[in-house]
C-alpha cells in the first residue's frame, strides 16, 4: 500500500522523535531501583561521610535508596574501575576525589583513563590543607619559612600521609613553586604523620583540616597558612599560601561521577538534585563540620576542573619524580 506523502512525513517525524521521547521519559522515571555510590575509602572517614550525607539527600529527593558501597584499596583505583566497568545507566556512581587526578599520572598501568571513562556529574565539596609546624619552629609566616628553608637546604623534613596522597603532592607543589628543598618523609596515615610532627621528627606538614584542627586550637601546632585560594571560615585570620607564593592552590575535593555514555538526561537530573542539596544551609553546615566548603558546579565545569587538576599534578609528579609504593 502506498502512503500519501503527507501521511508518510508525519509518521517519519514521529519515528524520529521516539528516541528523544524515550530518553526523556527514562530520565523522568529515574531512578526506579536503588543506586550504588562507590567509595574508594573505608567507612568512617571524611570522604565516606560526604558520600553518605549526599546519598541520604538524594534518597529523600528521588524516592530510591542511594547506597554507599566501600571499595577501598589501590589509592581509589579499585573503586574507580568498578564504576568504569558498570553499565552506563545511572545506577552505579563514583565518589570521585582529588586522588583520581593524581593517580592518572602516578600509575602507569591503569586499565582505564579517568577523564575518558568517567563522566563528570557534579562537584560536591572542597577542603583545605593547612601548612603546620611545631610552635618551636623559627618561622611564623610562609615568607619566613621560605627564607629559612633556602638558608637551610635539605634540612627540613616534611611529613605526609603516604606517597602520592594529597598531603604529599601539596607539599611537592609548594617545593616546586617556592623553590625550596625539603625532604619528604611518608608515613602510613595522617595520625602517625602528625605524631611525627608533634614529636619533632619532621618540621612541617600540609595536613588535612579535620585531622589537625584540634592541635591548632590547642596550641600544639602553629598554622602558617591554608592551601586554598581563599581563607577558610574555621580559620578566618590565617592567610593563604598563595598570598606568599602567587598562584599556589591545593585542596582535597569530592564529586560525583558516572560511567561514560551515561545518558545526559540522567546526569543533568542528578546534577540538579545535588546542587539543590548543596544549597541547603543544613548541608553546608554538615560539610563545614567536616572541614569542607560547598563546591557546586555544572557537569561541564566539573569536567574542566578535573582536567586542570590532572594537568597540574602531572607536572608536580614529574618534577618530584614520585613513584607509587
Amino acid at each position: 500500500m502506498k502512503l500519501p506523502r503527507r501521511r508518510f512525513l508525519h509518521l517519519a517525524a514521529g519515528a524520529a522523535a521516539l528516541p528523544v521521547t524515550s530518553r526523556i521519559a527514562r530520565a523522568q522515571a529515574y531512578p526506579t531501583r536503588p543506586v550504588r555510590i562507590i567509595v574508594g575509602f573505608p567507612p568512617g572517614g571524611a570522604t565516606d561521610v560526604v558520600a553518605r550525607i549526599m546519598g541520604q539527600r538524594l534518597s529523600e529527593r528521588l524516592g530510591q535508596q542511594f547506597i554507599v558501597e566501600n571499595r577501598p584499596g589501590a589509592s581509589t583505583n579499585i573503586a574507580t574501575e568498578v564504576v568504569v566497568r558498570a553499565p552506563p545507566d545511572g545506577y552505579s556512581l563514583l565518589l570521585a576525589t582529588s586522588a583520581n587526578a593524581t593517580n592518572a599520572t602516578l600509575y602507569k598501568d591503569l586499565n582505564f583513563n579517568f577523564i575518558r571513562d568517567i563522566a563528570p556529574v557534579a562537584a560536591l565539596a572542597r577542603g583545605a590543607f593547612v601548612m603546620v609546624v611545631s610552635p618551636s619552629f623559627p618561622a611564623r609566616t610562609v615568607t619566613e619559612f621560605i627564607a629559612y628553608a633556602r638558608a637551610n637546604p635539605g634540612k627540613i623534613n616534611f611529613a605526609s600521609d603516604g606517597i602520592g596522597t594529597g598531603t604529599h603532592v601539596s607539599g611537592e607543589l609548594f617545593k616546586m613553586m617556592a623553590g625550596v628543598n625539603m625532604i619528604h618523609v611518608p608515613y602510613r596515615g595522617g595520625a602517625p604523620a602528625l605524631t611525627g610532627l608533634l614529636g619533632g621528627q619532621v618540621q612541617v606538614m600540609f595536613a588535612t583540616m579535620p585531622s589537625s584542627i584540634e592541635f591548632i586550637r590547642g596550641g600544639k601546632l602553629r598554622v602558617l597558612a591554608v592551601t586554598t585560594a581563599t581563607r577558610q571560615e574555621v580559620l578566618p585570620n590565617i592567610p593563604t599560601v598563595g598570598d606568599s607564593v602567587p598562584g599556589y592552590e591545593a585542596s582535597a575535593w569530592q564529586g560525583m561521577g558516572a560511567p561514560r555514555n551515561t545518558p545526559a538526561e540522567i546526569i543533568d537530573k542528578l546534577n540538579k538534585e545535588i546542587n539543590v542539596g548543596l544549597a541547603d544551609p543544613s548541608m553546608k553546615a554538615r560539610l563545614t563540620d567536616l572541614g569542607f566548603t560547598v563546591f557546586a558546579s555544572s557537569p561541564g565545569d566539573f569536567g574542566k576542573f578535573i582536567a586542570e587538576e590532572t594537568e597540574k599534578y602531572a607536572k608536580v609528579i614529574k618534577f618530584a619524580g614520585i613513584k607509587p609504593e
